[in-house]
């Protein structure tokens, strides 16, 4: 069956989409890749979303305006890939402004923009999405998803493999061994902290706005890292806490980063830091983080990394210093670029669906049960739910 996959992660920089193929079982699909296009965000509706991402008020006209500019750029994202109108289903993450992973006495929830019913009648193809809801109500995180896809597509290999997106939040996937007394060991997955919504927000604010983000970190490069800072800041509880966990930009965004930012001035009125050094700082941070939950863990024999922070030289080059005894690996080296891996994700969590296959592992998010992910849309006068079908 074909499907067209549609993601937009917490960077909110555009729509990532992949038209592919699956046959075959289930938990471990004949697939492969047919088509793929990026398509960046308008620099306004990137710049409102990150706003409304962080908590920043509008008035309900406005986010009603932002999802439907949202819902337009996922269809101009599927049309590039797809201009034939070869799939039969598409699946879309949407864009998400708000995630409250679950607490003790209150539940999780979280908002992703997108109207699917208008997007399954522009595509005029049936559409699945909201794929979070399911296992939020199940008392789950409702992320990471993208882990029981890493399973059924790749698989494990001899010992322990790792796979790290390092879109604004950097999370990975923890795949037991093919083999050897570990092999039933459940799939492991959780948010591990930033990756470049801090850098992104500090580059845009260090330039005045003339750069988005910094190109292979030379930035960065230029700079010193304050390595004492950074294990202060990996004793922050969130950093420390125990999986399963999910987080976004409501933890790790604007207010974050002035704060952070401060404490490398030394406090209130003290030096502002230098930029270089700052972006250094925060982005040793990041693979700092990653390390660190790879310590307290089985320690995989290789991390294969993808997103657009795989495209950061110096990012890529403090993985390698800090992930001792890892080899770190562009997952673009087994045929899946950086964009295509999420995008990729969500068309499998789709046909998934279709199939009545459950796309949740209660091992990454902690829910009581597996669940079917999603809802579908259909174009308005086709399929079987005429409208919307669980």
């Amino acid at each position: 069956m074909r499907v067209l996959g549609l993601m937009s992660g917490t960077s909110a920089d555009g729509v990532d989409a992949v038209l592919a193929e699956f046959s075959g079982r289930l938990d471990r699909p004949r697939w492969r890749i047919l088509a793929s296009a990026s398509l960046p965000y308008a620099p306004d509706l990137h710049r409102q979303l990150v706003a409304l991402g962080q908590g920043q008020p509008l008035a309900a006209a406005a986010v009603l305006d932002l999802a439907e500019a949202v819902t337009e750029a996922q269809a101009t994202a599927a049309r590039a890939a797809d201009p034939d109108g070869l799939a039969e289903l598409v699946g879309c993450h949407g864009q998400t402004v708000w995630h409250r992973p679950p607490e003790p006495g209150r539940r999780g929830l979280s908002w992703q923009l997108l109207l699917g019913p208008l997007l399954a009648h522009q595509l005029e193809c049936p559409v699945v999405f909201d794929f979070r809801s399911a296992d939020l109500a199940l008392g789950g995180q409702g992320a990471p998803l993208v882990p029981a896809a890493d399973a059924a597509l790749l698989g494990g290999i001899g010992g322990w493999r790792a796979l790290l997106n390092l879109g604004g939040i950097a999370n990975l996937t923890l795949l037991p061994p093919s083999s050897g007394p570990q092999r039933g060991a459940p799939v492991q997955g959780w948010d591990c902290g930033p990756a470049n919504t801090l850098l992104d927000l500090a580059v845009q604010q260090f330039s005045e706005g003339q750069r988005r983000f910094d190109a292979d970190g030379a930035w960065a490069r230029s700079g010193r890292i304050d390595e004492a800072r950074i294990q202060i800041w990996l004793q922050e509880a969130y950093v420390r806490q125990a999986p399963p966990k999910s987080t976004g930009r409501e933890l790790f965004g604007g207010s974050d980063l002035q704060r952070r930012l401060a404490e490398l001035a030394g406090g209130p009125g003290g030096t502002p830091p230098d930029p270089a050094d700052a972006l250094a700082t925060l982005t040793a941070f990041t693979a700092a983080v990653v390390a660190a939950d790879l310590e307290r863990g089985t320690r995989p024999l290789e991390l294969l990394v993808a997103g657009g922070g795989a495209r950061n030289g110096f990012l890529m080059e403090q993985l390698r210093r800090r992930c001792r005894g890892t080899a770190v690996v562009p997952l673009a080296e087994l045929g899946i670029a950086d964009e295509q891996r999420e995008a990729l994700a969500f068309a499998l969590l789709a046909w998934w669906h279709r199939q009545g296959h459950p796309g949740s592992l209660p091992s990454v998010t902690g829910a009581a049960k597996p669940s079917l992910l999603g809802v579908r849309a259909d174009p308005p006068g086709q399929g079987q739910g005429q409208g919307l079908e669980l």
